[in-house]
Formats: C-alpha cells, structure tokens, sequence
C-alpha cells in the first residue's frame, strides 16, 4: 500500500499535464503543383472559424474537432481539404498494487485516461485548387 500511495503523485501529475497549448497552422493554395497566392480560405474547427487569404498562417487554438479549410479563387473551383487531429499519444494507464498474506489476498486498481492534448493538427495545409 505504501508503494501505491507513492506512485499517486505521479499518476496526479500525468493527468494535470494533458493540456495543450495553441496550435498555429500556415495555410497555402496551389494549382498543378504550383503556389497560388491570394486565395480566400476559410479555417474552421469545432473552436471557431477563421477568414485567411494565403498564403497565411492562423492561430486555431487547441485542436477541437476536424480541421476544415475551404479556399475559392476566380478561374478555381471551390475545393475543401479535412484533416482530423492525429493522437498517437493516446492511451489509458492503469496503476495497481496488490499484497496479501497466507490465502488471502487484497488487490488495489486504479485507471487514469491519459489523452495528452487530444491530439494535433498538421502545422501546414496545402489545398490543391483546380482551374475552372
């Protein structure tokens, strides 16, 4: 018991420490392998909706949601590109301690979910537009 009152702290620090902070993304068209500068995107996240003209970089917070970005030029066609955050952090602990004497025996379990953030979004986005 005395081991399982020790490791408590941690497992309590683990659990304080999955925040995540802001996430910038740098938002860019192109056409045919090419950049295309002045195209109108619109960012939006499960957190809110942004208005960008690329190239351009965005501060879209933690990620919350599917990432879309939506951009539209004249001569393009409209096109969308959706990323979903990638978590490869992710993952449940379980802590246990476990002691007995003779035939009797006393097991302890505890389950902390660990999600560190919650997972990314890419820190760049090309959205390949097509001409008209």
């Amino acid at each position: 018991m005395r081991h399982l009152i020790l490791l408590l702290p941690i497992a309590l620090a683990a659990c304080a420490a999955t925040g995540s902070g802001g996430t910038a993304i740098t938002v860019d068209a192109a056409s045919r392998g090419q950049a295309l500068a002045g195209a109108n995107c619109i960012v939006q996240t499960g957190a809110g909706s942004w208005n960008v003209t690329t190239p351009a970089t965005v501060e879209v917070g933690a990620p919350s949601g599917d990432l879309r970005v939506i951009c539209n030029k004249a001569g393009y066609r409209t096109s969308e590109t959706v990323y979903r955050p990638s978590n490869p952090l992710g993952s449940s602990v379980g802590l246990g301690a476990g002691g007995g004497g003779g035939n009797v025996g006393v097991g302890v379990g505890l389950s902390f979910p660990i999600s560190l953030g919650g997972g990314r979004y890419p820190s760049s986005v090309t959205v390949e537009m097509n001409p008209q």
